[in-house]
């Protein structure tokens, strides 16, 4: 599957223990992240991880683009809790781009558990079903 991992700067030392304490998992998938998020936890854990530009210049940008094309599979998104952080709207489009095409998205650790839970067991597979990218589906193209 393909994961995309973002975190804001008070999140990043937060989803490393998360990739650290997954990286069995994680180690099984392409990962992309955000330049900066992907540069941390590649250096924290070792896992290869595809990056992007920075957030904040375009790389949110990036991973939903990857959504709206049906390339991205699981989104792990830690998000700022400050309450007086203003949602820019290159956030908003990713989230409701998760929504539109069954993504399914965590923005917090506890989420995050249980979806990668699920990864692990298999039960989110189904994703595999409807995006036409994936190898399943590649191969009943007979393009793989």
């Amino acid at each position: 599957m393909d994961i995309a991992i973002i975190a804001d700067n008070n999140k990043k030392e937060l989803m490393a223990q998360f990739c650290t304490a997954y990286c069995g998992i994680l180690s099984r998938h392409h990962l992309c992240a955000t330049h900066t998020t992907g540069k941390y936890i590649s250096e924290a854990t070792g896992l290869e991880i595809e990056t992007f530009l920075m957030g904040s210049s375009g790389g949110m940008e990036q991973i939903s683009s990857r959504i709206s094309f049906n390339e991205i599979d699981l989104v792990f998104y830690f998000r700022s809790t400050d309450p007086s952080k203003e949602i820019k709207e290159y956030e908003s489009t990713l989230l409701r781009l998760c929504d539109v095409h069954n993504v399914p998205l965590a923005t917090n650790i506890a989420t995050a558990e249980a979806l990668v839970i699920a990864l692990d067991s298999g039960n989110l597979n189904w994703r595999e079903l409807i995006n036409p990218h994936s190898a399943y589906n590649m191969k009943k193209k007979g393009s793989i």
